[in-house]
Order: C-alpha cells, then sequence, then structure tokens
C-alpha cells in the first residue's frame, strides 16, 4: 500500500498566504514603476498651482493692492478702461474683486490673442495687462493634465491614476502587520532601525495615512481624465439641461468657456447645453425697465447673493447669454455648497437657468466638494493639508526608488523585481483581483491586461527576459 503524503492545515495556510504575498508584491513593484514618475510630476506641479494660486491667485490678481475709497466707479467705465488698453479688444469677462482692497479682472480678446487687465475699481485707472493662462500656474497646470502634449498626455496620466490605486490596495495589503506584529509597527515609524530598515518602516507608516487621500485624489483626478471621466463618468453625472423650462438650447456646451486645457466651468456643467437668449423664455430676471447691461446685470448679480468674488461672462453672439459664476474650482470662494452658476438672456434679462450645489446629482456633489479639496480651495487648513500630502507623495516616490536599489545585488543589472509564485493558481487569482479592480478604469485595465499576458506568455517562457526584468 502506497503512502500519502500530506500537508500539514497551517503550512498550507502558511505557503498559500506567502504566494500571496508575492503576488502582491510583484504588482506593487511594477505598478511603482510606472507610477513613480507621474506622482513626482504631479506632487511638484500641483503644490506650485497651489502656492501660485495662493501667493499671487489663480488670475493674477493678488499682485495688486489698492487703497480702497468711499466710492467704486461703475463697472462699465472700468471695462472701457480696460478695452482702451488692448486696441481693437472686445471685453467678454469680468472678475469682481475679492477684497475691499484688490483689482477688479477683465478678460479682453483680440483676434486668437486674450488678455488679462487690472484696474483700480475706484479710479477706473489700468494698473497693468498681461497675457491670459501665460503664468507660472498655468504652467503647471498644462503639465500636470496633459504633460503639455495633449490627449497622449491625458491617457498615459490616466493610466498612472489607475495604477496609483492598485498601488494603494497593494500596499496596504503588503505591510498590513502580520506575523505577530502589532498595528503599532505601521501607525509608528522604528526610529531606532538603520539603513534599509528605517526606509522601509518611514514607507510604510507614511503610506499608511496617505492612504485614503491619495485615493481621493486620484479619484477626483480621473473624474476629469478623457476616458474614464469625459466619457462615463462625467458623461452620467452631467447636469440636465432639461431640468429648464423650455429654454432653447444652444449647440455649444459649457465646456466652451473653459480656456485651452485649463479647466474654469464646474465638472458637472461641462457637457451641458449652453442656454440661448431671444426667446420669451426664462423667469423673472432683472426688475423691468432696467437696461440689460454690464451696469444692470452686475447690480442683479450682487442682489442674488453674489459677493465679494464672482465671475461675468460676456454674451458672444446675438443668441449668447450673461453668465454669472461663483465657483470653488476657480478660487471664487472656499465652500463649495456655495457654488452657482446663472444664465441671464441678454435681451430680456430674464434668468434662463440657475443653477446651485443643490441641484447637482451626488457624484456632482462629491466631486464639487472633491476638486475644491484637490485644489486646496477650502481654506488654510486645506492649504496645509495638500502641503504635506503632496511632500509626501515626494517622498513615498523617493523612498520606493530607494528601497529598490538597496535590494539590489550590487552590480546585478537587472530589475530584481520580486519573484513571482510558484503556486500559479493563486498567482491567477491575485491578478484576477487586480484586473477587477483596474478595469473599474478602462485604460488602466488594458495596459494591466497586456502587461499580465507579457509576463505569463512571454517574460516567463523568454530566458534573457526573465533575466533582465525579474
Amino acid at each position: 500500500m502506497s503512502s500519502i503524503t500530506t500537508i500539514p492545515d497551517g503550512r498550507a495556510e502558511q505557503t498559500s498566504s506567502r504566494s500571496f504575498y508575492l503576488v502582491a508584491w510583484r504588482w506593487h513593484f511594477y505598478a511603482g514603476l510606472y507610477v513613480a514618475p507621474f506622482l513626482v510630476m504631479l506632487a511638484t506641479t500641483g503644490l506650485m498651482m497651489l502656492w501660485t494660486s495662493v501667493l499671487f491667485g489663480r488670475d493674477g490678481e493678488k499682485y495688486y493692492t489698492i487703497t480702497p475709497a468711499q466710492t467704486q466707479v461703475a463697472v462699465s467705465v472700468q471695462a472701457g478702461a480696460a478695452r482702451a488698453a488692448i486696441p481693437d479688444g472686445r471685453v467678454v469677462q469680468y472678475i469682481a474683486p475679492r477684497t475691499a482692497d484688490g483689482a477688479a479682472i477683465f478678460r479682453v480678446n483680440r483676434g486668437e490673442a486674450s488678455s488679462m487687465v487690472a484696474v483700480d475699481p475706484y479710479s477706473g485707472s489700468v494698473l497693468a495687462d498681461w497675457e491670459r493662462r501665460d503664468g507660472l500656474y498655468d504652467l503647471a497646470n498644462k503639465i500636470h493634465g496633459t504633460l503639455m502634449i495633449g490627449d497622449p498626455g491625458d491617457r498615459l496620466i490616466e493610466v498612472a491614476a489607475g495604477f496609483g490605486i492598485v498601488l494603494v490596495i497593494t500596499g496596504l495589503y503588503l505591510w498590513w502587520p502580520r506575523d505577530e506584529r502589532g498595528l503599532k509597527t505601521v501607525l509608528v515609524p522604528q526610529f531606532a532601525a538603520r539603513g534599509r530598515q528605517l526606509w522601509k518602516s518611514l514607507h510604510i507608516t507614511i503610506g499608511f495615512y496617505i492612504s485614503v487621500i491619495l485615493v481621493l485624489f486620484l479619484v477626483s483626478g480621473l473624474s476629469w481624465t478623457g476616458i474614464w471621466g469625459e466619457k462615463f463618468t462625467q458623461a452620467w453625472s452631467t447636469f440636465p439641461a432639461a431640468k429648464w423650462d423650455n429654454v432653447p438650447l444652444s449647440d455649444a456646451t459649457h465646456a466652451n468657456m473653459n480656456h485651452g486645457g485649463i479647466k474654469e466651468v464646474p465638472w458637472a456643467l461641462e457637457q451641458t447645453p449652453m442656454p440661448m437668449s431671444g426667446s420669451d423664455a426664462g423667469k423673472s430676471g432683472l426688475p423691468e425697465g432696467e437696461p440689460v447691461n454690464l451696469d444692470g446685470v452686475v447690480a442683479f448679480a450682487r442682489s442674488i447673493g453674489f459677493t465679494n468674488r464672482f465671475q461675468l461672462g460676456f454674451p458672444t453672439s446675438q443668441t449668447g447669454v450673461w453668465t454669472v459664476s461663483r465657483d470653488t474650482m476657480s478660487n471664487d470662494s472656499a465652500n463649495p455648497l456655495s457654488d452657482r452658476t446663472v444664465h441671464i438672456d441678454q435681451h430680456s434679462g430674464k434668468v434662463l437657468a440657475d443653477i446651485g450645489f443643490k441641484d447637482y446629482g451626488a457624484p456632482a456633489k462629491a466631486m464639487a466638494i472633491g476638486i475644491a479639496f484637490h485644489e486646496g480651495d477650502m481654506g488654510i487648513w486645506n492649504v496645509a493639508l495638500v502641503t504635506v500630502f503632496c511632500v509626501a507623495i515626494l517622498f513615498m516616490s523617493v523612498s520606493g526608488i530607494v528601497l529598490w536599489w538597496k535590494r539590489r545585488p550590487r552590480g546585478a543589472a537587472r530589475l530584481v523585481a520580486p519573484a513571482a509564485p510558484t503556486d500559479m493558481k493563486l498567482w491567477r487569482g491575485g491578478a484576477l483581483i487586480m484586473i477587477t479592480v483596474s478595469l473599474l478604469f478602462p485604460l488602466t485595465g488594458a495596459v494591466l491586461l497586456t502587461v499580465v499576458a507579457l509576463d505569463h506568455l512571454i517574460i516567463s517562457r523568454v530566458k534573457p527576459l526573465r533575466r533582465v526584468l525579474n
């Protein structure tokens, strides 16, 4: 009678756990390899945008401090001064001062060029003019969103954000206390350690504390991307223009109000069609007999609650509308619950649409708050938190590279990736979990499927590749 060798339950469970650990470590390594450069770029440009906005203003308005007087000149007079500063220009936007000692900002277009003009609201004198969206904030924003290469850059960042979520999940699994280690080893860095162990302890602890915030940042960032954001999440969460009572709609969407790659329109409205002027539609707006001009519209905006900084878009055609907006994303206020967009018929002065935070669906409300938090727009506490978070991301990226470098055998001319588990059943199971998570984000899922296929069908079978990539 032949003997049967059995593996004790405890040892089998230990072997299975070890195999799954190797799966998670391998995915964490490869995800980090792709994601780390993007995280460094996003954190660096994020800090640039955050502090440029805090110190100088998103539109450069904080460069100018005015001595307040008893009265201000009419906004139309201010606009006239701004127009005169740009010969043959056309005023298309007014940004009201945030504070009593702030400058009024006007956007003036001349052909394809667009300039910003700062005006003293008390004297009506021009303080300065500059090319619109040509500052440090805007450079950082373009790199942050598209790597300055348009849609290809957007897609690469979208893939990286999806892999970033894989990185968080695998990281939490890897460093969760096991083998009788207490939670304290995760919550408190082991400062008594030296060399690689100290780096590892700091990597674990800081990674644990920022994991939830990192996921929030990645998801809110993904919601702006061209595939997962624009085609899926945003498309299903757009404010329905049908809620406006029989208002004629334009072929243009709110996204047309954005400037290049700079997002200026609330996420929930980007894909919503713009209303048109020239019909009998709309609700009561400017008082009857009040001229529907710049001064009248500004006065009406203030009467319905637009105080301090708000933005006013001018009609650009016979069917265009006056658009009054206050949006946290554009640094107009620190409270996303006060976000509001009002469209006014340029001929009748009636309100064609009045959309506030309360009118958004749940995903759009989450995004309004999420974007404000992401950009550090919700007050000094938010600025401090985002600053610390970005610095932590830079540390995590650098420490990950240091840990890999210290683990490499001296002089090794290969990646030294964590070994693939010998239990291929568990390897496939682990890969399936990661693919399922990543398929929530189509581009990341497609790339991950490709990597799994290459790893299983080619890299693991071709010795030269296996030697270099493992």
